[in-house]
């Protein structure tokens, strides 16, 4: 098991702990949760997802050119819109593991808990 943490660099002195930290930083904003949160089930456009977090489609844009920076998201041209998707599901699943630590901050049984215990 040793082995297979520093073979996909999560050993102590991975050359990727800095990297994760531009990761997080990328993450610490609202927005670009809610953009990911919005991403999850598929490739929206920029005025779908200004609607759906809130935002103006200026603002979104902006977050959308630091995302495709960081390699989050990904794009396509459909005709004269540009289409955004998840460049992997690793951004998906940083996200719902934040919101699932919330949860547990808050105390009690968290939702993500009680949705486990009703699928049994």
């Amino acid at each position: 098991m040793n082995a297979d943490s520093r073979a996909c660099g999560l050993g102590v002195n991975s050359q990727y702990v800095e990297l994760a930290v531009e990761v997080f930083s990328m993450l610490a904003d609202a927005t670009r949760v809610r953009i990911i949160l919005a991403l999850r089930e598929g490739e929206l456009a920029v005025g779908t997802l200004a609607e759906l977090v809130g935002k103006s489609p200026a603002a979104v844009s902006q977050h959308l050119a630091k995302m495709r920076l960081a390699r989050m998201v990904a794009t396509r041209q459909e005709g004269t819109k540009v289409m955004y998707r998840l460049e992997n599901e690793h951004a998906r699943q940083l996200v719902a593991d934040a919101i699932f630590q919330a949860e547990h901050a808050l105390g009690g049984t968290p939702a993500h808990h009680l949705a486990e215990q009703d699928q049994r």
